[in-house]
């Protein structure tokens, strides 16, 4: 599917782009259930999607040292026994933390793990089908998936005064 590492790092960059907006959502409106959006807030959209950036860049610092990913196995084994019960565990965590925090994650995590994609030899992710489609689940795959809640919580964010 990619021909080389950057080929994915360029498309990956480019589909998180739109994403970088939540982080400018005022503090005010960040924990606002947004209904065109599942009834997540900002809050919960960039903590779902950073967390499991989170777990790639796991994935990645593993496989930057060695053939296989402990954390992807263990993921994988997580997410069919019950996906729906870790990603509300998940919510649950990212609505505790600070608003700085979630602000400084969402702008950091990305970019670490490119950075650390760069590193893993190409064999080991973009040559290898199996982590290959992992890092595209987390990233890529994962953006496309929340757009139109990434559309409805920007709408939503501008007050409807602010918007006249």
């Amino acid at each position: 599917m990619y021909l080389n590492a950057l080929e994915f790092l360029e498309e990956e960059r480019d589909a998180w782009r739109p994403y970088e907006a939540l982080a400018s959502i005022p503090d005010d409106r960040l924990d606002i259930p947004v209904e065109g959006a599942h009834g997540w807030s900002a809050r919960d959209l960039m903590g779902h999607l950073v967390a499991w950036q989170e777990w790639g860049l796991a994935i990645a610092k593993e496989l930057a040292v060695g053939e296989t990913s402990a954390t992807a196995a263990r993921m994988d084994a997580e997410w069919e026994a019950d996906g729906d019960a870790m990603n509300d565990a998940l919510t649950r965590r990212w609505r505790d933390l600070p608003a700085d925090e979630v602000r400084r994650r969402l702008l950091t995590v990305p970019g670490e793990l490119r950075g650390y994609l760069t590193v893993v030899p190409e064999s080991r992710w973009l040559k290898h089908p199996a982590h290959l489609q992992v890092f595209i689940d987390e990233t890529i795959g994962h953006y496309e998936d929340h757009a139109a809640d990434l559309e409805a919580i920007l709408a939503s964010a501008i007050p409807a005064t602010a918007a006249e």
